[in-house]
């Protein structure tokens, strides 16, 4: 894990195993359901056949990353203009507690995954969080994704 200090004094933790995106063993990951033409399907099937690949998510991943990896630069534009935190992201009850008793706000913007524990009220969150913008994957109760509905950009 990696600490990141956040205007000095609040420390957030990054998952360091996100930041290689190439990595085959992704320990953070979401599945996701894509629809291919029955040609297209063929191709990379005869693909994983010569052995080019080992399986179609093989394939996919590998495609996937090189899409990335070709558009990187408007990407690091993007996340130094909009100021996103790379990585994972993970509040508890404490840590929003803390923001509370200080009178402070957050503002959250990640691209990967935010995850606010369980143990989080949505009036605490109400509270504390004044938006969300996460490009990946939101892990929070539904109780709390509703009361952040009217944050979320």
């Amino acid at each position: 894990m990696l600490t990141i200090h956040m205007d000095g004094t609040e420390i957030l933790m990054l998952s360091e195993e996100v930041r290689d995106s190439h990595s085959d063993r992704a320990v953070h990951s979401e599945k996701i359901t894509i629809n291919m033409g029955a040609v297209d399907l063929g191709k990379v099937d005869l693909l994983v056949k010569e052995g080019l690949y080992s399986n179609r998510t093989d394939f996919i991943r590998t495609a996937i990353r090189s899409q990335i990896d070709k558009h990187n630069f408007e990407v690091q534009q993007s996340i130094a203009r909009n100021a996103f935190l790379v990585g994972v992201l993970h509040y508890d009850r404490r840590h929003l507690e803390r923001l509370q008793a200080k009178g402070e706000r957050v503002r959250i913007t990640v691209i990967g995954m935010l995850t606010l524990a369980r143990d989080i009220t949505p009036e605490l969150a109400a509270e504390v969080i004044e938006s969300v913008r996460v490009h990946g994957v939101f892990h929070a109760s539904e109780a709390v994704k509703a009361a952040l509905a009217d944050r979320m950009v």
